[in-house]
């Protein structure tokens, strides 16, 4: 996993990889910790990465004006979405780069998300109980 630098949006270690979950942390919260096995409720937004940009939107709760709630460590999400949301805080802010293998991998996610598709989701915790 790695941690992109707030200011260059660069990967920590320089290079940028495309195999790898990355994180970026726009805005750091300051409430409750979103750690295993607790119930989060998140806006996001999501992207299908063109190039390291975001591409096509293909999903978004703050479209649909409703907050999307997962039990964090079960198995509910994808596991960039495990590994990127762990650790974040009320109020915070992510931007998470997801490979394929993090992602839905070769199968894809029906007409929507092809198969081995990188993606890019806006995250915002809002809380966790």
């Amino acid at each position: 996993m790695t941690y992109a630098d707030e200011n260059s949006g660069q990967a920590a270690s320089g290079e940028e990889k495309s195999n790898e979950l990355q994180i970026t942390d726009v805005k750091v919260g300051d409430g409750a910790e979103a750690v295993l096995g607790k119930n989060v409720s998140v806006h996001y937004t999501g992207w299908l990465d063109n190039n390291g940009e975001k591409g096509n939107k293909f999903d978004s709760s703050v479209d649909r004006g409703t907050p999307f709630e997962f039990i964090l460590g079960h198995g509910m999400v994808i596991k960039g979405w495990e590994e990127g949301v762990k650790g974040m805080k009320i109020g915070g802010k992510r931007t998470l780069r997801i490979p394929p293998e993090m992602g839905y991998g070769a199968r894809g996610a029906g007409a929507v998300i092809p198969p081995n598709a990188t993606l890019i989701f806006d995250v915002e915790l809002l809380g966790v109980r």
